[in-house]
Formats: structure tokens, C-alpha cells, sequence
């Protein structure tokens, strides 16, 4: 105990000795238990099995959401019923990037790989921290990450019944014929390039991606938004005709 207060005393008279700071802090030893992540970027090009049908929740809805709240108690007095421009309706149904073109929202990838995970027995928890989706862009209106589509678009009309049980039309875009190049970073200590790769086609093929996929959390699905990792031939193939 007496050799250890000797040791304390020294400690403070250098710690107090003019050039004593520079030495002492030279000499000190830091030792990294934490090793840096490694991660790393595999690229893959899906072709869509089924239609992608796409629902952005669109500006307009916001904005009477907002009007609705900060009218309070008056919103319903005397409130008349706008007629529906089904045109606008489509256009803001899409998610489309600051340089104009349609994009896949970059989290429905990584939702529907992680999802996935449930098939193989793999912690969803670490599926959340260790796969990100790279983007090609950003929405133009709320800045959701987006991945690039190719495909030509239409509009698909269908009829639904909302949850009072009334009839009601959706308008919304759909692609019959779709593909995209999906970048997918990954914690290379969790998962190799083949458990990504394999990953990925389970969620095309099992869970899917927009509205009507077969894992939707609110029905059965449509038959919609299922894909597949296209084979060598069908990139140059893809390449060729770009």
C-alpha cells in the first residue's frame, strides 16, 4: 500500500513538472479491442417474374392530413368532398428521382431480404445491421432513397375494398416488364457474396417488393413484385439492347 502511494506521489510531481506532459502522453499505450467493419459491395441485376405495382403516398395526401390537423375541431364543419383527378392521382402515386426517372424505393430491397430471413434461420436483428441497399438517387419530394427501374409504365385501375367495406378504385403505376441493378453493401463477417446472392432470390421469390407482393402484412398479396438475379447472358442481353 505504501509503495503504491509512493508511486501516486511521483505520478503527480511529474504530471507537474514543466516537459513532463509531452513524455508522459508519448509514452502511453492504447490498445483496440474493436476490430473496423468489413464491408463490402456486391452488384446484381433482378428481372421482375410478376407486374411491380408502386404506391408513393402522395404530396397532396400530406398536405390535407396537415390541413385536417391544424383546422382542429372546424374540419369537418362544412367540409365539401373534392372531386378525384385520377391523373394526378397516378402521378404522385410514383416515386420518381430529382433527375426524373422512376425508382424502387431502396428499403423495400433491404426490408424484403431481411424478411427473408426468416426462411433460413438467420437474427433479423443482424440482417438490420449488417445489409444496406445502395442508391442510384433520391426522391425529389421526401428524399427516400431510390433505386433505378427500366421499364415501360402504365396505369392499372383496380378495384378494392377499403376497410369500412365501401368499393373503391386505386389508380396506380404499374411495370409488366421490369428490371434494375441493385447494389447490395454487407458486413463481409456476417454474410459471404453467395449468402447475399442467395438471400436476394429467396426475397424476390418468397417475400417481394410494392403492393400485392406475396408477403404483404395486410393480405395474401396480388401475385406482384416477385423477381429473380438474371443470369450472365441475360445482362449482356439487357447490355446489348441499352
Amino acid at each position: 500500500f505504501q509503495s503504491g502511494q509512493r508511486k501516486l506521489a511521483l505520478s503527480f510531481r511529474l504530471a507537474h513538472t514543466p516537459g513532463a506532459k509531452e513524455e508522459t502522453t508519448m509514452s502511453k499505450i492504447e490498445t483496440v479491442a474493436i476490430k473496423p467493419p468489413k464491408l463490402e459491395t456486391a452488384s446484381f441485376v433482378i428481372v421482375g417474374t410478376a407486374p411491380y405495382v408502386q404506391h408513393k403516398f402522395s404530396a397532396k395526401a400530406r398536405q390535407q392530413m396537415m390541413d385536417k390537423q391544424a383546422a382542429g375541431s372546424q374540419a369537418k364543419n362544412g367540409k365539401q368532398r373534392d372531386p378525384k383527378n385520377f391523373d394526378e392521382v397516378f402521378e404522385q402515386a410514383q416515386h420518381l428521382a430529382g433527375e426524373g426517372w422512376n425508382g424502387i424505393p431502396a428499403p423495400a430491397f433491404r426490408s424484403s431480404m431481411i424478411d427473408a430471413c426468416r426462411l433460413v434461420n438467420f437474427k433479423m436483428t443482424l440482417a438490420k445491421q449488417a445489409l444496406f441497399v445502395e442508391p442510384d438517387g433520391f426522391d425529389k419530394d421526401d428524399g427516400i432513397p431510390l433505386v433505378r427501374i427500366e421499364g415501360e409504365k402504365e396505369r392499372h385501375e383496380g378495384l378494392v375494398r377499403n376497410e369500412t367495406g365501401v368499393a373503391d378504385i386505386r389508380v396506380r403505376p404499374m411495370w409488366r416488364v421490369w428490371h434494375a441493378a441493385v447494389r447490395v453493401t454487407y458486413d463481409a463477417e456476417q454474410f459471404s457474396h453467395t449468402d447475399v446472392a442467395n438471400l436476394l432470390a429467396r426475397a424476390g421469390a418468397q417475400v417481394g417488393i410494392g403492393e400485392g407482393r406475396p408477403f404483404s402484412k395486410q393480405s395474401h398479396g396480388m401475385g406482384w413484385g416477385t423477381f429473380r438475379i438474371a443470369t450472365e447472358a441475360e445482362v449482356n442481353e439487357l447490355k446489348e439492347a441499352a
